[in-house]
């Protein structure tokens, strides 16, 4: 595969930043791949081992690297507004045929008239939609069920929280930041510091400094749970939704169309 390696005109070592990221990301979810091992088997096992995908909210590229890697034959097309995780994932996936990356604010009712395909074969996202509150959430899900073909599915792995069991989300809360601490102490970049290496980077430092006026320091939504995701994606449109993986503090969330 081509775009691994440093970029020709910056000296960019797009794979590290890339690997730099993934850490980063695993310090928050441990189980990180796991959960990206079963959406592809749920892929593989609904759509079939060449899929067109459609990497919603794809940042650097994560599920789309790990798309490729597990189906060769596979084609992906990443979306995002973020800019400087986007600089990532284009000079990753430089001179790969297979993959193309779309600017978009999922927000903006017609985000989806850039997208190079009417329809794919899987919509896939993990850690991005919680930004989202409830509202634009479901809006942007009735746009992703126009955007899945029959028998295609929709894939969300995210933080999904059950308000109803209050006392084991405290306790699992405390539990797993009393370990992310102890990880932090012995040297694991966090989101604070891994954008503040960005920042400083002479090619990712202006990308950087427009993501932070375009988001903020962070903006979490409602965080809603697996049944609240389940039921709208059911109402809008999807014929079946419902969990296929979770660990004490996620949820991959599968809806066939």
């Amino acid at each position: 595969m081509t775009g691994r390696t440093d970029a020709k005109t910056t000296g960019t070592d797009w794979a590290a930043w890339q690997q730099s990221w993934d850490r980063q990301q695993e310090w928050y979810m441990p189980d990180r791949e796991e959960r990206f091992r079963v959406m592809l088997d749920m892929v593989e096992a609904v759509v079939g081992p060449e899929p067109r995908v459609l990497d919603l909210a794809c940042g650097t590229g994560s599920i789309t690297d790990r798309v490729l890697r597990r189906f060769p034959r596979a084609t992906s097309t990443g979306v995002d507004l973020d800019p400087a995780l986007l600089a990532i994932a284009e000079g990753y996936f430089d001179g790969d045929a297979r993959v193309r990356f779309v600017t978009a604010d999922l927000k903006d009712p017609a985000w989806a008239d850039a997208l190079p395909y009417d329809s794919y074969d899987a919509v896939l996202t993990a850690t991005a939609l919680h930004w989202l509150h409830s509202e634009p959430l479901a809006a942007l899900y009735g746009q992703v069920a126009g955007l899945v073909r029959e028998g295609g599915v929709f894939m969300n792995a995210d933080h999904m929280i059950d308000g109803t069991t209050p006392r084991i989300n405290a306790a699992e809360r405390a539990q797993r930041h009393a370990r992310m601490e102890q990880d932090k102490a012995d040297g694991v970049l966090d989101w604070a510091d891994w954008w503040a290496l960005a920042a400083k980077d002479p090619v990712l430092a202006e990308p950087t400094a427009r993501r932070f006026e375009i988001y903020g320091e962070h903006a979490d939504g409602d965080a809603p749970s697996p049944r609240w995701h389940a039921d709208t994606l059911r109402a809008a449109g999807f014929a079946e939704a419902r969990t296929v993986w979770a660990s004490p503090s996620d949820t991959l969330l599968l809806a066939v169309k």
